[in-house]
This record gives C-alpha cells, sequence and structure tokens, in this order.
C-alpha cells in the first residue's frame, strides 16, 4: 500500500479552497446591476451618471426602462453591460418582422461601441391583465430575436420580466408554480424561446411586497426562525430565497429548470409614509446589504445551490416624479447629487458609511445661530419641495407650528431632511447653516424625528 504525505494533501486543500474563494469572488462581481430610472426634474446628465457608476462604483451592469439614446451614448466604450427596455405601448407592433428591424436599426444598431446585452419587451405584463399585451409577449420576442440575428446581433439576448403575481402558489418554495391557464399557454412557449436563445427569465422578487410583522426579519436577511418547507426538508432563512426557489419550482414542473433566472429587479424603500412603518433608512440598509452579500457569495439558493444570479438593485437614484406614495419615490441608493443614502458596499476606494445610530447617543440637525432668515428659507424651500419629507408639521395647524418663525421651521425641516438622508456629518450641512447636537429640539406637542 503505498504511502502519501499528510501535509501534501493539506496543502493541496488548502490552494483548492483559495482558488474556489477566488472563483466565486470572481463570479460575483460581475453579478451585480442596478435599475436606472429617469422620472426625476432633478437628476444629472447621462454621461455624469456613466462615469459615476464606471469610476465610483463596483457595478458593472445597467437596466433601463427605454432605450433612450442619450443613456446609450453615455455609456459607449464604458464596458458596463446594459439591457434596455421596449416599454408596454411599443412592443406588441414588434410581432410584425418588419416594425421588428426597424426598430433595431433605430434603437440598436446605432450603438455599436455601448455594450447592449439584452432587451427586456416590456415590464411585468402579466400584472397588466391586458389580453392583447398577453398575447404578443412571446411573437414579439421571437420577432425581435430575429431581426437582432439578421442584423448581425443575435448574441443580445431577448427576455421580459415578471412579478411573482404569475406564480398561483409559492408558499413554501417547492409548491411554486404559474398560474392556471398561462402555464401552457404563455410560460411553456416563453421558456422553449428562452432555452433555445441561451437567455433568462427574469423576475421581479421584492420582499418588501410579501413581508408581515411576524416575517419582517425573514425578508430583511436577518436573523430569523426560518420556514420550513415539509416537502423538501429546508428550513428557508430569508424571503429572497424562497421566492426564488418558488420561482425555480414552477419552471421545473413545466421542463424548464435549466432556464437561468435574472433578478431583474428588487430593493427596499429608505423613506415611506407615516403608517409605514417598517419602510425606513435602517431596514432599507439591511435588506439591501443583505442582498448583495447573498447574491455575490456563490451559495446559490437551497434549490439552485452555487447558481449564480444577474441581479439588478431597483433603483440607481430616488426619483421624485414616481407616481404613488412617498416610498415609490425613495427606491434609490443614491441622491441626484450622487451622495449615496446610506451604504451597500458597491463604492470604490470609499469608507463604509456607517449606519444611523439608534438608542442612545442621538443626534438631532438645527440651525446655526448665526444663520440669516433668508438661507434658512431657502432651506425650508429646499427640503420641502423635493417629496422626501413631511412638511405638514410645521404648516398652519401643525403640531411644530409655532413658533411661527422661519427659525423654528427650519429647524424641524432640516432636521427632518437630516433624520431621512443618513445622519451623516454631510446631510447636516445646508450650505453651512446647519449643525449637529445632542439636545433634543423637540417642545410641546411638537416632536423631532431622531
Amino acid at each position: 500500500m503505498a504511502t502519501t504525505n499528510p501535509s501534501l494533501h493539506l496543502s493541496s486543500l488548502i490552494v483548492s479552497i483559495a482558488f474556489l474563494i477566488i472563483s466565486i469572488n470572481i463570479d460575483g462581481a460581475h453579478s451585480l446591476g442596478v435599475n436606472y430610472g429617469t422620472l426625476g426634474d432633478n437628476l444629472p446628465p447621462p454621461a455624469q451618471v456613466a462615469e459615476f457608476i464606471r469610476t465610483r462604483t463596483t457595478i458593472d451592469r445597467v437596466k433601463i426602462f427605454d432605450a433612450n439614446p442619450d443613456i446609450l451614448r453615455a455609456f459607449a466604450n464604458t464596458n458596463i453591460a446594459m439591457t434596455v427596455t421596449v416599454p408596454n405601448g411599443d412592443f406588441p407592433s414588434l410581432s410584425d418582422p418588419a416594425n421588428a428591424r426597424n426598430w433595431v436599426a433605430t434603437h440598436i444598431s446605432p450603438f455599436a461601441q455601448t455594450k447592449i446585452i439584452r432587451i427586456a419587451i416590456g415590464n411585468e405584463i402579466t400584472a397588466t391583465g391586458d389580453k392583447f399585451l398577453i398575447s404578443k409577449l412571446v411573437p414579439s420576442m421571437r420577432s425581435l430575436h430575429n431581426a437582432l440575428t439578421q442584423s448581425g446581433l443575435g448574441h443580445i439576448q431577448v427576455s421580459t420580466p415578471h412579478t411573482l403575481g404569475i406564480l398561483s402558489s409559492s408558499d413554501p418554495p417547492s409548491t411554486g408554480k404559474f398560474r392556471r391557464g398561462f402555464d401552457r399557454a404563455i410560460f411553456g412557449p416563453m421558456l422553449q424561446f428562452l432555452r433555445e436563445t441561451k437567455s433568462p427569465f427574469m423576475v421581479n422578487p421584492y420582499p418588501y411586497f410579501g413581508f408581515t410583522d411576524r416575517t419582517l426579519n425573514y425578508a430583511l436577511f436577518k436573523r430569523n426562525r426560518g420556514v420550513f418547507d415539509k416537502a423538501t426538508g429546508i428550513t428557508y432563512k430569508n424571503m429572497f430565497d424562497g421566492m426564488m426557489d418558488a420561482t425555480y419550482s414552477a419552471m421545473k414542473k413545466l421542463g424548464y429548470g435549466d432556464v437561468e433566472i435574472v433578478v431583474a429587479e428588487t430593493g427596499w424603500p429608505s423613506l415611506g409614509d407615516p403608517n409605514q412603518v417598517h419602510v425606513n433608512l435602517a431596514n432599507a440598509m439591511s435588506y439591501n446589504r443583505g442582498l448583495v452579500r447573498h447574491v455575490t457569495s456563490g451559495h446559490g439558493t437551497p434549490l439552485m445551490p452555487r447558481r449564480t444570479f444577474e441581479t439588478y438593485i431597483f433603483s440607481l437614484f430616488n426619483e421624485n416624479l414616481k407616481p404613488g406614495s412617498t416610498a415609490e419615490r425613495n427606491f434609490g441608493l443614491f441622491r441626484p447629487d450622487f451622495t449615496p443614502v446610506y451604504d451597500v458596499g458597491i463604492m470604490r476606494g470609499a469608507q463604509p458609511v456607517l449606519p444611523p445610530p439608534s438608542g442612545l447617543g442621538k443626534r438631532w440637525c438645527v440651525p446655526k445661530a448665526e444663520a440669516s432668515d433668508a438661507a434658512l428659507q431657502a432651506n425650508i424651500n429646499y427640503v420641502c419641495s423635493r417629496g422626501t419629507v413631511d412638511c405638514k408639521a410645521i404648516q398652519s395647524g401643525g403640531p411644530c407650528f409655532g413658533p411661527d418663525t422661519v427659525r423654528a421651521h427650519a429647524s424641524y425641516a432640516m432636521n427632518a431632511y437630516y433624520q431621512s438622508a443618513g445622519r451623516h456629518v454631510y446631510n447636516c450641512d445646508f450650505s453651512n447653516t446647519g449643525v449637529i447636537t445632542d439636545a433634543d429640539p423637540s417642545h410641546g406637542t411638537c416632536v423631532y424625528a431622531a
């Protein structure tokens, strides 16, 4: 019997493990993207956005909600992978081959220097319930793919993003299945097309829309008791994995478990309306930090171990013109001036931005003694016009209306902005008119956030 050198085996094992870790990190580094929405009147020009992403962040892929030529030009020669979208109202005509060829010639071919990797046909079409749009999905996908191939651009993938409303069952994850009627008529042909063209199935898993008070930690990647799936014996530790595995289970039931999955959107807002008690900076940071760690770890999910998922966080900026609740306008990782709303570990060469303090050590932002009323009024106008802070408290009849002075109203508004924006020193600068204090400025029924 031959003898072996134990130390040699140990050395080989260490090298193998190191190589595996390096491989996982490399794969993970190339899987994180962001959704770049433009529903704002204060957003920076595309050229500045492209330069910021390229030089200041580790994001290497971007998804946009149209085929904006200014954005595509801005990202030329950046090597940032782009996913463009054919808007919901535009894609049905692409089922006609001639229209598809014209669309490619107008919106894709002129941007040869931009790394366009994928075209999304609409967004969350099945959720609209529009039978006409739904019926045109797969024909438009096939027609557009053919047009791309004929133009020498067959390497560009074609897919379409879905909400998890496509599933009639998702809990526990092993029971995941597509809604009856859509399974064979829509998703069967779609998945066959995606398999043929080596394109991914795109989903928008949002634990934010699926949590309850009981499952909040489960949704936020925090420690929790988990959710047990009797059929598989698996205890799920986060809702994201549960959503992904429910999608995979539905695909596998139709025979398409081999088709790759892309996370087209996911995120958590950092500011909401007063009744949205779990919409805050700390929870947004917890979810997105946990997400980044998870999808770049190479661990995959319980039913898809070691599979990596190209993931796009929603979204790049807070967008002040988005309709709906306050939360809808506050999904951004960055403000329009490129300062981070909070840190998720994607900045190059930057010191981590610490989470806001809680409990002891509370801080407030108030005007400096020497600040003029004109400057403080400008601060009020700035804060209250952005749509990210509720200024009703300092309006007539509000709990902080009195004393009715510019300084008192500015104090409330500046602090509200400071607290919601991240509680960093620069959030209380206000052109050198603000100062941070540990003395609570609350008075009477006027309670300052902290």
